[in-house]
């Protein structure tokens, strides 16, 4: 199969929110949705880096995004984003759960949550069942997820709060990504349950060259880290353009199956989007729904799937 960003259809009249829009893969997202006639939202946490990102979105796109004051790192600006979204608009036709942290030093987010888990998952998680009022009529819910949820074989309600003796950061990463695609067929499980008109898929981008790399050594004051790992991710990496590719095909495809999970065709690590598998993990009904409960349970959302009349 070949695909490119030139097979993405005219999106005028569509409505789309992309989280972590401000560089990398949700940058590239963005920009290739406004390309395409959308409106865009760009999600982000810092209002000055998300005021340059828009400024460079209009002047490569020829049309201005809005831009979306959003931390998923605080539950609370989460429930604030999204009343503003929800009091500004009647719909949403893509909601691109994309932003992320990757193996930082320990954190934790506002909530008392590892920072890892409950930005990368608790917040999208949240964001997605508070616009869920605004998810109707065909509307799709892309997860962005990771390659590296294949590296650890479960979860549990403890790493929601790791104590910070025990933290180790890939593994806590692996969780989180995990997380994303148990959340992502878990939703669709329930949206086709209930007859909800909601298309929920996944992507991940391979190896691509994003900032993402070098900012958990940033975190940690390790500069020099940081600098060896931006350094090695642009020699071995694809672009965060070609990474984003998997996304764009997730939220734009026309035919795309519920519950598809999209990858990267050269061995998932770089080159043609395809539809590829998620381990038999991720696709553990049983787990997904704990995983549903306790995070209702953490963030106080619990998603109400909207039924067409």
């Amino acid at each position: 199969m070949t695909w490119s960003t030139a097979d993405i259809p005219d999106l005028t009249g569509k409505l789309a929110l992309v989280t972590g829009a401000t560089s990398g893969l949700g940058y590239e997202t963005a920009l290739e949705l406004l390309r395409h006639g959308a409106d865009v939202l760009v999600a982000a946490r810092n209002p000055d880096k998300a005021a340059q990102a828009a400024e460079t979105l209009t002047q490569k796109a020829g049309r201005a995004p809005t831009v979306l004051e959003l931390d998923l790192a605080d539950l609370a600006s989460v429930e604030k984003a999204a009343d503003e979204v929800i009091t500004s608009y009647d719909r949403l036709d893509l909601l691109i759960n994309n932003a992320g942290v990757m193996a930082p030093p320990y954190r934790e987010t506002v909530d008392g949550f590892e920072l890892q888990i409950g930005t990368n998952h608790l917040g999208h998680f949240a964001l997605t069942g508070r616009l869920m009022p605004l998810l109707v009529n065909g509307s799709r819910v892309v997860t962005v997820s990771s390659f590296m949820h294949k590296t650890v074989r479960g979860i549990s309600k403890a790493d929601l709060r790791p104590p910070a003796g025990s933290y180790r950061k890939w593994e806590l990463y692996g969780k989180s990504k995990l997380a994303n695609l148990l959340f992502m067929l878990e939703l669709d499980r329930r949206a086709r349950a209930a007859g909800a008109d909601l298309l929920s898929v996944g992507a991940h981008p391979g190896y691509a060259a994003t900032h993402l790399q070098a900012a958990g050594p940033e975190l940690a004051g390790n500069l020099r880290q940081a600098r060896l790992a931006a350094a090695t991710t642009r020699l071995v990496a694809q672009s965060a353009a070609a990474g984003a590719w998997p996304s764009l095909y997730a939220a734009t495809y026309p035919d795309l199956r519920p519950g598809s999970f999209v990858g990267p065709g050269f061995f998932e690590y770089r080159g043609t989007p395809k539809v590829v598998l998620p381990t038999r993990t991720a696709q553990d009904a049983g787990l997904a729904k704990e995983l549903w409960d306790w995070s209702v349970e953490a963030t106080g959302v619990d998603p109400a799937l909207t039924v067409p009349r």
